[in-house]
């Protein structure tokens, strides 16, 4: 039991040190803090577990064209590319150039929120909450 709980830890640790690189760059460029962009992708890809992040290169649940499958989920060629498209959206919303350098990841998870990102925005912000404490982000 001990075994499978340290193996589980092991590898949401691997989802996170695989991907903050990336969201470090990211946050660099676009001004989004790099906590909100990890994870947000942790939480829509249950750690990097769900299906959309292994078959199509989607950590955000977006919708779009799909070369590998039928499904409404947007294809990426790879991980980097689903990462800098949601970017790449945050950065088209109305909130975007009040927030932007803004390092305050409650009011980032607010405005995100607010605009309609998760179908159940309380639920959603405990979930981001946790992940950003449970690894320090």
């Amino acid at each position: 039991m001990i075994l499978f709980f340290s193996l589980k830890i092991s590898a949401q640790n691997s989802y996170i040190n695989q991907h903050k690189p990336l969201a470090t760059e990211l946050s660099k460029e676009f001004g989004i803090p790099s906590a909100i962009i990890l994870s947000i992708a942790y939480v829509e890809t249950g750690g990097g577990n769900s299906k959309h992040a292994q078959t199509l290169n989607n950590h955000f649940g977006m919708v779009g064209k799909n070369t590998v499958n039928g499904s409404k989920f947007k294809s990426f060629e790879s991980s980097k590319e689903s990462f800098r498209a949601f970017c790449e959206m945050i950065s088209r919303k109305k909130y975007y150039q009040k927030m932007k350098g803004n390092l305050d990841y409650s009011e980032w998870l607010n405005a995100i929120a607010s605009a309609g990102y998760a179908g159940k925005p309380t639920e959603w912000k405990q979930k981001i909450n946790t992940v950003i404490r449970k690894f320090g982000l």
